[in-house]
């Protein structure tokens, strides 16, 4: 018998940095992003700013005017990284099955029933508490989709069980966005049809949920009915990257083509850096665009080879790039890398014929990668991000470790 934990870092951007600066304990704190680089939005924001109403995705003045004396600070990706790497040492320590799902939440599965789980789960807080100064509130339960539940039941500092028994009591009642995946999208199409409650899912017809939501309503027929079977993966296997990609919400509209190089350029760069980190290589590129109006669309094209190089990433997308934009303004660019085969990988061919631009390139980039760790992200870019009246919003995104928009995408989980 398996019985599943999902633990969740209570107000985890801003309690760690509470840590950091304990004079910040006994005062309403919010992370969130510059207004100048037109990433203000709150982020996240501790126990004290949360009573005075501040919420995640609000704009800074709208958090201003509910609490003046807020103190707002940028987000810190390493910081936040590093604490994530010590829970999930501490989760092994209990579990072969630890899952993360963001930096801030794991799945864990253990043998046993309720019980053995509620002492696991008071025992992680007391050592998070001890040793890293943050709060958990873990779910305990028979699957992963009520055991989330749970850990959002009772927030900060609780556990919060829900059995084969009361789950009907527990979770029927609760609004159908309660449920994960269901996003604002999912849950007015819901509604729309009567659907108001995770009873109301479970109570359904699947050919009608089907209807609605396609496979997805047959997923939430099932999760809602507690019929969840989907398995807590190893860490390892958890850890098993499907893709690396990067983006940004620039300080100005992307207007031009030369402005478009700088950043497919820059955010190439960042992904090329990241994927021979992690020792991969990528068989697809994608760009995805949002334009002014926060219209979206999303583009791929296979590689002629598997890639870790920002030169090649560069060409690709931006041959794509040309493809589908028409010029209209655009708010955000990303680029990411898919497809990904670890660089022993027999399926890399190597070729007979010396390459001697190719061997520059990797050199190049080698070189560059040795540079920034030691130096910082500023000690070496492309000239192309010295030229233009954009020229400083630029070098401020590429040196920023973790963007506001990257750390609030983690949060992005809708359907």
């Amino acid at each position: 018998m398996k019985t599943i934990l999902h633990s969740d870092c209570n107000n985890f951007y801003a309690s760690v940095e509470c840590v950091y600066d304990p004079t910040l304990r006994d005062k309403p704190v919010a992370v969130c992003g510059d207004p100048a680089e037109r990433h203000g939005i709150i982020l996240a924001k501790n126990e004290l700013a949360k009573k005075r109403g501040i919420k995640t995705g609000e704009t800074i003045g709208s958090a201003r005017e509910k609490c003046p004396e807020l103190t707002l600070l940028p987000p810190c990706g390493e910081r936040y990284v590093r604490f994530s790497r010590i829970l999930r040492d501490m989760y092994a320590e209990y579990s072969s099955q630890v899952e993360p799902f963001g930096l801030d939440e794991s799945w864990l599965a253990i043998d046993g029933g309720p019980q053995e789980g509620m002492e696991l789960a008071s025992t992680l807080r007391r050592r998070a508490r001890e040793k890293l100064g943050i709060t958990l509130s873990i779910g305990v339960s028979f699957n992963k989709i009520f055991a989330k539940l749970g850990s959002d039941m009772h927030k900060p500092d609780a556990t919060t069980v829900i059995s084969t028994e009361n789950f009907r009591e527990k979770v029927w009642p609760l609004p159908v966005g309660e449920l994960l995946f269901i996003g604002r999208s999912a849950a007015q199409k819901l509604n729309a049809y009567g659907l108001r409650t995770i009873g109301d899912i479970a109570r359904a017809n699947q050919a009608a949920l089907h209807d609605i939501l396609g496979k997805n309503g047959d997923t939430l027929y099932d999760y809602a009915a507690g019929r969840d079977a989907a398995p807590v993966l190893a860490l390892d296997q958890a850890d098993d990257i499907k893709s690396v990609g990067n983006s940004t919400t620039p300080a100005f509209d992307i207007a031009d083509s030369l402005d478009a190089q700088r950043v497919v350029y820059m955010l190439c760069d960042s992904v090329a850096e990241r994927m021979r980190k992690q020792r991969v290589r990528c068989t697809t590129v994608t760009v995805w665009l949002r334009k002014t109006d926060l219209s979206g669309s999303t583009h791929q094209m296979k590689l002629p080879r598997p890639t870790d190089l920002s030169l090649e990433l560069s060409l690709a997308a931006l041959r794509l790039l040309r493809q589908v934009w028409t010029g209209q303004p655009l708010r955000s660019l990303g680029v990411q890398g898919s497809g990904l085969i670890f660089e022993d990988d027999r399926r890399i061919q190597l070729s007979a014929l010396p390459d001697p631009p190719a061997q520059r390139a990797v050199l190049l980039e080698k070189t560059a990668d040795q540079l920034h760790g030691r130096f910082g992200k500023s000690a070496l870019f492309r000239a192309i991000l010295l030229t233009g009246d954009q020229r400083k919003a630029l070098q401020y995104a590429a040196d920023s470790s973790l963007s506001a928009a990257n750390m609030a995408a983690i949060h992005r989980r809708e359907m």
